[in-house]
């Protein structure tokens, strides 16, 4: 039976998805919380490393762990880009609440450059991740990223990454490069009905959220 295990960062979470002895990581947190992310991976058999964007509080690890565990990182092709530069994909906010995280991430964006990792490949809507021991699929989430991506696991589960954030409330992502995308993708979440909804920021939650119009 699959089950998701959360692993809070300093401000962000990433999530491991077992069956099993078998895991599939999701995101890998920011570098400063690296040693928490190997040991929580180190308890289980990791197979594949999925990234929901390309942005260093999501990916910043991927490199190191990938190498250590030998195993794939999978992302959307959209956001290859970024392991160049954010400023491939410049970002926005809404709110006050997005104010104050921008400002908060563009210092950090800034000045840290996401390392590629070697081995890679794509991901797109309705991939399976069942060969890699979980009972998953790949939903596309674009807005905070071109190439944000979800993962659907069987059970009512959906981890979201950044389409919605829970930083004070649940809500749509106070953060993206193209908002009437993020719009669409928040509206798809919430569409899918009964979830828990487990975020890159802040606690889980059921589908319930508030839906920027």
């Amino acid at each position: 039976m699959n089950e998701v295990h959360w692993i809070k960062g300093k401000t962000d979470n990433c999530y491991l998805v077992t069956n099993g002895t078998k895991a599939v990581l999701v995101d890998t947190a920011s570098g400063e919380c690296y040693d928490t992310v190997f040991a929580e991976c180190s308890k289980y058999d990791l197979q594949l490393i999925v990234l929901t964007h390309v942005h260093f509080d999501h990916a910043e690890n991927a490199t190191k762990l990938a190498k250590h565990f030998n195993v794939p990182v999978a992302f959307h092709e959209a956001d290859s880009e970024l392991f160049e530069s954010f400023d491939k994909q410049p970002m926005k906010s809404y709110g006050l609440v997005g104010k104050v995280v921008l400002g908060m991430s563009l210092k950090v964006l800034r000045n840290t450059v996401v390392e590629k990792p070697e081995n890679t490949f794509f991901i797109k809507e309705g991939d399976s991740l069942s060969q890699y021991g979980i009972d998953a699929k790949i939903i596309e989430l674009p807005g905070h990223t071109n190439g944000s991506v979800g993962v659907d696991i069987e059970g009512g589960r959906l981890i979201v990454g950044d389409a919605l954030d829970n930083w004070i409330s649940p809500a749509t992502g106070h953060l993206y490069t193209d908002l009437a995308a993020l719009k669409s993708s928040a509206a798809k979440i919430m569409s899918l009905g009964p979830r828990t909804l487990y975020y890159g920021h802040g606690k889980p939650t059921e589908n319930k959220f508030k839906l920027l119009k």
